[in-house]
């Protein structure tokens, strides 16, 4: 399934969180695909909106497989800082999907 979500970065940390972004830690990737998520998008708005993509089986399971990692627990505890809200390891609000060229 496709999965589509939103998180909000704080406009002052937006050139550190594409930096982090660019050193993604070797392990919080092999974590992420081991445990189910699939062509993993993050998409930002000069304003710090961030639009998340990702295809898993069922997101919900991959979300509670990386909780109960360490890898994940360390990532999100240095990347907390740089939302406004909602953080990743809270619930992110989902989009919904209203078309997909692929599907019609």
């Amino acid at each position: 399934m496709r999965y589509c979500f939103q998180l909000q970065i704080r406009p002052d940390r937006i050139d550190e969180y594409v930096e982090r972004h660019k050193a993604v830690w070797p392990e919080m990737q092999d974590a992420l695909r081991a445990t189910g998520w699939r062509n993993y998008s993050l998409f930002l708005r000069e304003d710090g909106l961030l639009i998340g993509y990702v295809e898993a089986d069922d997101l919900a399971a991959s979300r509670a497989a990386m909780e109960a990692l360490d890898v994940n627990a360390r990532w999100q505890a240095e990347m907390a800082a740089f939302f406004s809200g909602t953080t990743p390891s809270e619930d992110f609000p989902q989009l919904t999907e209203v078309f997909h060229l692929e599907s019609s």
